[in-house]
């Protein structure tokens, strides 16, 4: 069973060397100590989060020395091992599991994959089984 893992944007680099220029000028002030901001569209200013300035700051700088950029998207994956590890089962019990359908996954090679959205989505669904069976019982 297949899933979607990543999604991915290319972006090719500014012809316009003034846009070139403005990219290099934000390069250079992406490190300075002030938090950037973003008009909330209500009147308000949200921080950008460290993890964000990195993520722009990296395209940013990739795009002013005319290289393109492409951005992708990826989800957790564990092996079995890790996966079984987290549900607190065998890594048997899981891959009888995946075999049956009941766990999605991908094996890209001799490996099997499960996406650990797919892991927690299983386990949400096993955890409101009991208590609706746990509600059920006199």
């Amino acid at each position: 069973m297949h899933s979607a893992a990543a999604a991915e944007h290319a972006v090719d680099p500014p012809t316009d060397p003034a846009v070139t220029e403005q990219l290099r000028a934000l390069v250079a002030a992406l490190p300075a100590g002030a938090p950037w901001t973003v008009d909330d569209g209500a009147g308000g200013r949200l921080p950008l989060p460290a993890e964000l300035l990195e993520v722009l700051g990296l395209a940013a700088a990739a795009l002013a020395e005319g290289r393109p950029v492409a951005l992708s998207c990826h989800e957790p994956v564990l092996s079995t091992q890790e996966a079984a590890d987290l549900l607190g089962v065998s890594r048997p019990t899981l891959v009888r599991l995946l075999d049956s359908g009941v766990i999605p996954y991908d094996q890209p090679r001799r490996h099997r994959r499960v996406q650990l959205a797919d892991l927690l989505a299983y386990q949400e669904r096993c955890h409101h089984a009991e208590r609706v069976a746990g509600d059920a019982r006199p």
